[in-house]
């Protein structure tokens, strides 16, 4: 396994200096340093050939995250927002090879947060998703994406993936469509997985090899080993399916910004939450996380 952390941690706004990150990572001993899809398309080509350099100089693996805007929901009902999307994925993923990141998860199939004002059409969204999906696959293989990381998110975020049972139906559906999207898989996340799932364990082993990505954190969305989290059980079903794959943490512990509100984090996590101090508790959970999962 390769151990990694979201860079937002630290940040109170979805954007930062990618490379003070890599370089903090580095040093408190990760593999991985998970940056924001976002930002990079504001990046000219020789801003992402420096990126990625300072990461291969710092032997820190760039992966990447997003929660698609409206106007970059692949499953949309509105045949111009679906060819937007499919437009910006593709500079996204041409951007993503400049930084030698082959791996980018999310809710990539619809729009996060999902606006419930309108009530949603699940089945219709469904099957939009699948087809918009497959074409993202097929598109991504082009620009050396080894992997879609389709994240089952909680019912409050979005509708149509919650557990990895619906992750994995999603991901055959779409590989049976697209054979050439067999770069899509199902992304878990423990946070999301504590609202939905029945057992945890049970729900990695229902991923099993197509569980292409992973997220920890705790219930509270603070370090794993702060909260109440079954790590043991985690650890024995991530053992039992043989995943050696990327476990990114994504901590949110600081109220303010655009994270904060997105987030839903309305109070201080921690009494200290200056960058010293954070850096101390990413530390220490990278230890027993590798620890526990190894």
């Amino acid at each position: 396994m390769q151990h990694g952390i979201y860079y937002a941690y630290w940040e109170h706004e979805w954007a930062g200096d990618y490379k003070h990150y890599i370089r903090k990572v580095s040093e408190l001993g990760f593999d991985i340093l998970e940056i924001a899809a976002g930002p990079l398309p504001e990046y000219s080509r020789t801003d992402l050939e420096e990126l990625g350099k300072c990461a291969a100089d710092a032997g820190v693996r760039l992966t990447v995250g997003y929660g698609p805007s409206p106007d970059h929901n692949v499953g949309s009902e509105d045949p111009a927002v679906r060819k937007n999307a499919l437009r910006f994925y593709e500079d996204l993923f041409e951007r993503m090879q400049l930084i030698n990141a082959t791996l980018i998860g999310g809710a990539l199939y619809s729009c996060w947060p999902i606006d419930y004002s309108v009530e949603p059409d699940k089945a219709r969204d469904w099957d939009n998703s699948v087809r918009g999906v497959a074409q993202l696959g097929k598109i991504a293989r082009q620009y050396g994406i080894e992997v879609l990381g389709m994240e089952c998110i909680n019912r409050f975020e979005n509708h149509l993936l919650n557990t990895a049972q619906e992750g994995v139906a999603f991901v055959k559906a779409v590989q049976q469509l697209e054979p050439e999207a067999s770069n899509v898989k199902v992304m878990l996340d423990t946070f999301h997985m504590n609202i939905e799932e029945e057992s945890i364990g049970s729900a990695i082993r229902a991923a099993g090899s197509l569980l292409g990505h992973f997220h920890t954190g705790e219930c509270n969305r603070m370090v794993p080993g702060q909260g109440h989290m079954p790590w043991r059980e985690i650890g024995d079903a991530l053992r039992d399916i043989q995943y050696n794959g990327a476990v990114v943490m994504e901590p949110f512990v600081m109220p303010g910004g655009q994270v904060g509100r997105d987030i839903r984090v309305w109070r201080k996590l921690r009494d200290d939450i200056s960058e010293e101090a954070l850096d101390q508790d990413a530390k220490a959970a990278l230890v027993f996380q590798r620890y526990m999962l190894r």
